[in-house]
């Protein structure tokens, strides 16, 4: 392939300073490699973040009552919920459906009361959706069909100093105003290594839930989507199905917390990616700068000899672009190891913060974080580095463009 002028004589004047290119090359390409190995793990950890909000119970979406969104109270129903269901299970990227109901209440043993939220589930199908209780260590989950049964945390069942096969009192107020009681008999305690969701664990079969409070059905249809990217869609497609009685919210709406700071961390790696490579634009912009005053007579020659302001310009962003290309190269050389090592091996945070629970607002987080990888990477780094290296090269060139070439050439005593 044969080059053009502009980019044989960029590469001329590359060559003639060779330290100072393998010296700005270096700097492009540490610069690209550490905001690809921050870009790859910020997405990797907000995947982490979603998986672990929509497996501790929240699912990556839900559809509700239509006033839910504004109130969240617990007593709210979906009418006609189980026809409902079929309907989101027939959903296109939908994988599993289950239906809950919440209430609060007051389990007691002996003198000892803990106040928790009841969640009424459908045992055949909630392990699928919530990891917080697939591993009990004691006794087994519920039995679709065994009413009067319940699972709690081993912290809980701690603080209320109860074994499998007690029997607990919980006490609930119902749809009436008034208080009802029944006796729950514990046949499993679930584990997952948070006190704070230990102590918080307390699920019963759905039935319990409609017969303590005296509201039949379920409060909400929690859903997983084969593909969270597409979301969105599925939400569109699922809201146009439905009647105005029911919403559908994502799990941002669930939790905005969660989301917020999911934001947040996006935000601060966009900020940091922006100094990185402010930097860089600043360290090229010199070495360029500092080329054009050192080549200020051999400029005035070719304005001389009638070379145009345009073509200057364009070996000057010709080198530019050359220093992007190569510095692409070692940022990828350099970032593609560390990113795929994060993604494949990731960071165990227990080595930083010790074995305090990785647990959020009942959100259980695995402790290993790990970043994304994927061919995205690759068009990423030559887009940092070649919009680094073209646009810090735009003032060397105009300022060579604008070089007097009387003045250049005239001999300095």
């Amino acid at each position: 392939m044969k080059l053009s002028i502009s980019t044989r004589y960029a590469m001329c004047s590359l060559r003639r300073h060779l330290r100072r290119t393998i010296l700005a090359i270096l700097g492009i390409g540490l610069g690209s490699a550490v905001c690809l190995f921050m870009i790859a793990f910020v997405r990797g950890e907000g995947k982490m973040m979603l998986k672990a909000a929509a497996e501790s119970g929240a699912g990556h979406l839900r559809v509700v009552p239509a006033q839910w969104p504004e109130t969240r109270e617990n007593d709210l129903r979906l009418g006609d919920w189980e026809n409902i269901r079929d309907l989101v299970r027939d959903t296109e990227g939908i994988t599993v459906v289950t239906p809950h109901a919440r209430t609060e209440g007051l389990l007691a043993f002996g003198t000892r009361v803990a106040g928790v939220e009841i969640l009424g589930v459908d045992p055949d199908i909630e392990r699928q959706t919530n990891r917080l209780v697939r591993n009990i260590p004691q006794g087994n989950y519920l039995q679709a069909g065994a009413t009067g049964t319940t699972v709690i945390g081993s912290a809980l069942a701690e603080r209320l100093d109860v074994e499998i096969d007690d029997l607990l009192m919980v006490t609930v107020a119902g749809a009436d105003g008034e208080m009802s009681s029944a006796m729950l008999r514990i046949v499993g305690m679930a584990e997952t290594g948070s006190e704070e969701i230990d102590s918080a664990i307390c699920h019963v079969n759905l039935e319990d839930v409609e017969n303590l409070t005296g509201r039949p059905g379920a409060a909400d249809l929690t859903a997983m989507v084969a593909n969270p990217k597409r979301l969105e869609r599925t939400v569109g497609s699922l809201s146009a199905r439905l009647s105005a009685d029911y919403a559908v919210v994502t799990w941002e709406e669930i939790m905005p917390e969660l989301a917020s700071g999911v934001k947040v961390d996006e935000t601060w790696t966009r900020l940091t990616v922006a100094i990185v490579m402010i930097v860089v634009f600043l360290g090229i912009m010199s070495a360029q700068l500092a080329a054009v005053l050192e080549r200020r007579r051999e400029f005035a020659v070719l304005s001389a000899v009638g070379m145009r302001g345009g073509r200057l310009i364009r070996v000057m962003l010709a080198e530019g672009v050359v220093l992007g290309l190569f510095g692409s190269v070692l940022g990828l050389a350099f970032g593609l190891p560390a990113a795929y090592y994060t993604a494949t091996k990731g960071i165990d945070f227990t080595k930083i913060y010790g074995e305090s629970d990785m647990a959020v607002s009942n959100i259980l987080f695995d402790p290993l974080f790990k970043g994304d990888f994927g061919w995205w990477l690759i068009p990423l780094a030559f887009e940092l580095a070649l919009t680094a290296t073209v646009l810090s090269s735009l003032y060397p060139a105009w300022f060579a463009m604008r070089t007097d070439p009387a003045a250049a050439l005239r001999v300095e005593q």
